[in-house]
């Protein structure tokens, strides 16, 4: 999808690897929360409010759809490869985000914020890229088996913390219902309120998922300590 333009939507593809640093970030100091090491800089929140982004969006403003990129964009693409674990696959979702958003700002009735809309795309999307994959895999036959997380491992820098790449390691191996609650709930800091939007589940349900994400993850986590 990479180098597709529609209208005035050309920025979504300048500059598409910029925002690997932040994910890749080396942090000096020793997190608060070991999923903060998943997490990158804060997003520039400042401009338009959501529902002001969406009127003007609405009204086919392109001012407006480059300030709703500059205000969600980083936080996307960071979940989209926290959930995908590839940059080229997260990248790919990103923008078909943003074309969705583009094409269907009329089917937005404001019965949920506009964010959670929009982060709601955002997991279809990945959704999407998944069963493209799978497809594709499926169509070519197996791939030489990896490790998992071996992608995630390559990209980041020699000097990163030991504990972020053990989680993202650990994060590729769990299910996807279980690893997109974790990395919205720990490390993006939604609430299961939120969540429970994005993905039409129940709160009780999102929860749930949560509950065994962790658990998961501190066996996984427990068994690379071991080893």
């Amino acid at each position: 999808m990479t180098g597709r333009k529609i209208g005035g939507l050309a920025f979504l593809f300048e500059d598409t690897l910029a925002w690997q640093a932040p994910i890749q970030e080396v942090r000096l100091r020793e997190p608060h929360h070991p999923a903060e090491l998943l997490r990158g800089q804060a997003d520039d929140d400042r401009g338009l409010g959501d529902l002001e982004l969406a009127a003007a969006c609405r009204r086919g403003d392109v001012a407006a759809f480059e300030g709703l990129y500059h205000v969600h964009g980083a936080r996307l693409k960071r979940i989209a490869f926290n959930l995908l674990g590839n940059v080229n696959d997260a990248e790919d979702a990103v923008q078909e985000v943003f074309l969705r958003v583009y094409r269907g700002i009329d089917s937005f009735k404001g019965q949920s914020a506009f964010s959670t809309w929009i982060y709601r795309i955002l997991l279809n999307c990945c959704y999407d890229v998944r069963r493209r994959i799978a497809r594709r895999q499926e169509s070519s036959g197996p791939e030489p088996e990896s490790e998992p997380g071996t992608e995630r491992e390559a990209a980041a820098p020699v000097a990163d913390h030991p504990l972020r790449l053990a989680l993202e390691s650990c994060l590729a191996r769990l299910t996807s219902k279980h690893r997109e609650v974790f990395v919205l709930f720990e490390v993006e800091g939604f609430k299961h309120s939120e969540i429970a939007a994005m993905l039409n589940i129940s709160e009780t349900l999102s929860k749930n998922r949560l509950y065994e994400a962790k658990r998961h993850l501190r066996h996984l986590l427990g068994t690379r300590k071991e080893s």
